[in-house]
Parts: C-alpha cells; sequence; structure tokens
C-alpha cells in the first residue's frame, strides 16, 4: 500500500512545479558557470550567484540535477515521482553537508547560508511534488481512498 495520495487533483499542478524547480537548478547552473568561469572548479571565493554563493563545481552539479528532473518531468508516468523524490533527498544531503561545513575549508561548494536555504527549500519542493505527484489506476486510488479513510 501506498503512503502517497494516488490521482491527486492537483497533480498536473505539482508536476509543473517539479518542473519549474529543475529549470530553476539548470538556469542557477547555468549562470554560475558563466559566472565562475575562469576559476578553480572547486574554488572558495566571494562568486555569488542571483545572491547564492556558487563555484564552477556546484554549478555544474546544478545544472547535471536540473536537467534530471527536467527530463523525469517530460518522461511523467511516476517516472517523475520517483526522480523528484530521490532529487529532493539528495538535495537534502547537499544542504546539510552545506550547512555543516560552510565555515571550514571543506567547504567545496562555496556555500553562503542563503544557498544552505534555497538548495533545501527546492529540495522540500520536489519532494512535496514527489509525494503528491503519483497516477495509478481507478482502482489503486481507490484502495487508496478506503484505506485512508479506515485510518
Amino acid at each position: 500500500m501506498a503512503h502517497t495520495p494516488i490521482n491527486h487533483p492537483a497533480r498536473p499542478i505539482y508536476r509543473a512545479i517539479g518542473g519549474l524547480t529543475g529549470l530553476y537548478l539548470v538556469v542557477f547552473g547555468v549562470l554560475g558557470i558563466i559566472t565562475s568561469a575562469g576559476n578553480e572548479i572547486l574554488a572558495q571565493d566571494d562568486t555569488r550567484v542571483l545572491g547564492q554563493g556558487a563555484n564552477l563545481g556546484f554549478s555544474l552539479l546544478c545544472v547535471l540535477l536540473g536537467l534530471v528532473v527536467l527530463v523525469g518531468t517530460a518522461l511523467g508516468r511516476n517516472i517523475d515521482v520517483a526522480i523528484n523524490q530521490w532529487m529532493a533527498y539528495a538535495l537534502m544531503v547537499i544542504s546539510l553537508a552545506g550547512l555543516a561545513f560552510i565555515r571550514t575549508d571543506a567547504n567545496f561548494f562555496n556555500f553562503s547560508i542563503f544557498t544552505v536555504i534555497a538548495v533545501m527549500t527546492a529540495a522540500l519542493v520536489l519532494l512535496m511534488a514527489g509525494m503528491y505527484g503519483k497516477v495509478g489506476t481507478e482502482d489503486e486510488a481507490e484502495a487508496f481512498q478506503k484505506a485512508r479513510l479506515v485510518l
């Protein structure tokens, strides 16, 4: 039994929100690549993109993760649900690691506190999109509703 709603009425909106989050990651990454061109890949300097600390390595990672989310959104068929959830978990780990190492030499991605907040927000939005975007048959949706009403 799934623990997330099946055929939620707002699932197209959640799918679009997931796609917009992927687009944000790509745009941030591309702007970061442009801004940090010529720097070392894991430079720890004052480079800022959209008010967030960034470097070439983090920008490339954002482009990659954003493209994966966009491909998942384009494919749909619950592939986007799985991708959104796993990317959300990955971004949460990256965000918390960035927070843990923000004022140390281990701050490889040049995070600022605003970067941590933005990445965690993107992760939570992707998790929400993954939780409410699941599509299934009418029988699966009915079984979910009956199980939910019992609780």
